[in-house]
């Protein structure tokens, strides 16, 4: 499934909000594609993609997507996984469709990812829509 998130070989992901309830299996097959490890937040130079792990009671995701923004290339996606439903922490698709605008992002995409996790797809609005 993470050929579906469009990383290719080379690409920079910064990961946000990893803990142990992480799918190791996705985040190993995202690696083998983009042939590098992930970068975290201490990393100083721009990202091809963010991938945000995203659980109920994790804060602000407005706030979080708007932090994501300052290392993002200007075409890269952001991907907020949460876990899905009847699992612990599952956010509903509402907060995150409610959160992307305030930060200046368009919903793109959503499908299940990995067995207890689902992928929603958010990228920056283009210049001149509202």
């Amino acid at each position: 499934m993470p050929v579906r998130m469009g990383f290719k070989e080379g690409d920079l992901i910064l990961e946000v909000g990893r803990a142990s309830d992480c799918d190791q299996s996705l985040r190993e097959q995202v690696c083998a594609i983009t042939q590098s490890q992930f970068v975290d937040s201490d990393f100083q130079e721009v990202v091809d993609g963010v991938i945000i792990w995203w659980r109920d009671g994790d804060g602000d995701l407005v706030d979080e997507l708007m932090d994501a923004l300052t290392y993002l290339s200007q075409t890269g996606p952001i991907w907020v996984l949460t876990p899905k439903v009847g699992r612990d922490g599952h956010v509903e698709p509402s907060d995150i469709q409610d959160a992307a605008p305030t930060a200046g992002l368009s919903q793109t995409s959503s499908f299940s990812i990995a067995p207890d996790w689902s992928a929603t797809r958010l990228v920056a609005r283009k210049a001149g829509k509202r």
